[in-house]
């Protein structure tokens, strides 16, 4: 594979070249096909997918049926400086088929990874709820046994690729109640079942999202992914392999956002010099650049501790905690620094502002990430 800086580079300039064409789409789901068939047209989904179902080779950074995520990582930093579209529209694939790889479902999986790969089948990942959104225990979507498979009733929230997606691997209860974590099982749901209704709803930075509502959809037997009750293992061991390149996203941004900064103040003049020759001004470009060194450093770490199979659930909540936070305070700071341009709609910090603000909640929160890492800590030993 090629070196990571290089595949971040190169991932940089697609994405630039791809917010162009993008910039001339009909709507949130047209730019999203765009992004998509640009991203596929050129290989770069391989990356999201595991080499043994249609991803690209790693040269044994990791095992055939994985997901490298420092490969990963490095893709995602260099498209959020350029894309945020492609961004989202490059992980979601990887997202929402993963489950299939971790579940050993090898039929399906070889049927469906190909097109995925290929960008002619759109995936995603339907595990929120309402009431189920940081605690995936409390799912309350029913999966009840039938002759044929299974009969899916409940409703699914803040779901990417809503309305435009082919395929949903999707977290449903088939024993016990919420709350129980062995009651529950991943299957996958073809978006043109019957039952199936998707409502759509706008959030901050456009791409496609909204509900699903289940309506006694049913699903053949062999749309169960794994074995029931190893649904909750399956949607964690997703996360677990793709929360540290949200990370690496937002590391992306906030270096975007910071090059525009210097851009910006190298060529606006006050009172008759650079904005850049203030020294106020350049204290804030420091600390941006510090932050944003010390946020990639961290998501280095727990993409390479998740790689090599080390324990990781620390590192990845240090990194996704620090990156998101900085990049969200270094993209504010690019509004302010751009001034009244900072908060026209269309600017590239405007922008990335309102791209950047979900990293802090999605995959995990900031509070969540802040108690991992403190149940981490207080189960050290004590030292004397």
């Amino acid at each position: 594979m090629a070196d990571l800086a290089g595949l971040q580079t190169d991932a940089e300039k697609i994405g630039r070249a791809m917010q162009q064409e993008i910039a001339a789409a009909k709507g949130e789901d047209d730019a999203a096909r765009i992004a998509l068939g640009l991203l596929a047209k050129s290989n770069w989904l391989g990356w999201a997918l595991p080499a043994d179902y249609g991803g690209l080779d790693t040269d044994g950074r990791v095992a055939g049926d994985k997901v490298s995520v420092q490969a990963m990582c490095a893709v995602r930093r260099g498209l959020a400086r350029g894309c945020g579209m492609a961004d989202l529209m490059f992980v979601e694939q990887g997202l929402g088929s993963y489950a299939l790889a971790l579940g050993g479902a090898d039929d399906l999986a070889k049927e469906l990874m190909g097109s995925y790969a290929a960008g002619t089948r759109i995936a995603a990942f339907a595990v929120t709820e309402e009431g189920a959104g940081s605690d995936l225990s409390g799912v309350s979507t029913r999966a009840v046994s039938t002759d044929r498979g299974y009969c899916l009733t409940g409703a699914k929230t803040y779901i990417t690729n809503a309305g435009i997606a082919d395929d949903y691997t999707l977290l449903a209860r088939v024993s016990g109640e919420p709350g129980d974590r062995s009651g529950l099982a991943m299957f996958r749901v073809p978006a043109t079942a019957r039952g199936l209704e998707v409502k759509r709803f706008e959030v901050m930075a456009p791409h496609p999202i909204g509900e699903l509502i289940l309506n006694d959809v049913q699903v053949d037997q062999r749309d169960l992914i794994g074995e029931e009750g190893q649904g909750l293992d399956l949607a964690l061991g997703v996360l677990g392999r793709f929360r540290t390149s949200v990370a690496a996203a937002a590391v992306g941004f906030g270096e975007r956002a910071l090059q525009e900064s210097l851009n910006h103040l190298k060529t606006r003049e006050q009172f008759g010099r650079p904005l850049s020759s203030f020294q106020g001004l350049r204290f804030d470009l420091a600390e941006m650049d510090t932050r944003l060194a010390a946020a990639g450093l961290l998501v280095s770490h727990a993409a390479e501790c998740v790689d090599e199979e080390r324990e990781a659930t620390a590192s990845v909540a240090r990194a996704k905690l620090f990156a998101t936070e900085t990049a969200g305070w270094v993209c504010d700071r690019a509004v302010q620094h751009h001034g009244g341009l900072g908060v026209r709609r269309g600017t590239v910090v405007e922008r990335l502002f309102r791209e950047v603000r979900a990293l802090r909640i999605y995959e995990g929160t900031s509070e969540i990430q802040k108690l991992i890492i403190a149940k981490h800590l207080l189960s050290q030993k004590t030292e004397d």
